[in-house]
């Protein structure tokens, strides 16, 4: 029984993947998932997702949200960015996550934590070259625990490649 549960699992992993009778679908749904998604990250970020890259990172003491133009010459995604994550360093640190929760059509996994543990979490945001990011921290262990489950979704949403742990 466990060997049959392991093999359905597997079937929408990479390795087994061509040989999952529903491999086709689930590309299709993944493919139209991220398309879906990068439409409302254009409206609720302010920029278009396709000339920029997300960064997530993961530190011992919270995390960061970093974006960057993938253009150093594309001044006005640069300026977008950097409005964007100015409102989101301010937004979080009011517990609203109406952004993310709008461009990931869900509540993200560790908001509601993240929003209970407002007063244990600190937002800052930093300039960089070609973008901007945002600095979380906290000293608080469920605190880090909920930012970096919150961050983990976001690397595997945005397929940023980042680690995730």
């Amino acid at each position: 029984m466990k060997i049959l549960m392991a093999l359905i699992l597997c079937c929408g992993m990479q390795t087994l993947a061509r040989d999952c009778p529903m491999h086709e679908q689930h590309q299709a749904n993944d493919s139209q998932h991220n398309h879906d998604m990068n439409q409302r990250g254009d409206k609720g970020m302010g920029f278009a997702q396709d000339k920029a890259r997300h960064h997530f990172l993961l530190s011992n003491d919270g995390g960061v949200i970093q974006v960057t133009a993938n253009s150093a010459d594309d001044q006005a995604s640069i300026d977008q960015i950097r409005m964007h994550l100015k409102h989101i360093a301010r937004a979080f640190q009011a517990s609203d996550f109406n952004i993310p929760m709008f461009v990931h059509d869900q509540t993200p996994p560790g908001v509601p934590a993240m929003q209970n543990l407002k007063s244990a979490i600190t937002y800052k945001y930093e300039d960089t070259d070609k973008g901007g990011r945002v600095v979380i921290r906290s000293k608080n262990a469920d605190a880090v625990s909920a930012v970096q489950e919150f961050l983990r979704f976001q690397i595997k949403e945005h397929k940023t490649g980042d680690a995730l742990e």
